[in-house]
């Protein structure tokens, strides 16, 4: 006999401990975000950054390229 869709235990809907697992990962997810957004605009050293004036008129790496316009 073959199993059928409403024979899954969360056919319809997550209930119970994978709805509280579900959600754990979705909040764990979103913390993790923040917290690495909020670490890059602390940390961010702009003063320690290298401007370069010279322009490319192609880029470096190959003749397959587009020249810069």
């Amino acid at each position: 006999m073959e199993p059928t869709l409403e024979s899954i235990s969360d056919y319809d809907t997550l209930k119970g401990e994978k709805k509280k697992i579900v959600w754990t990962v979705i909040i764990v997810g979103l913390l993790i975000g923040v917290g690495y957004t909020i670490a890059a605009k602390v940390y961010n050293a702009k003063d320690e950054t290298i401007p370069v004036k010279e322009k490319f008129e192609t880029a470096p790496f190959g003749a397959h390229t587009m020249p810069v316009k």
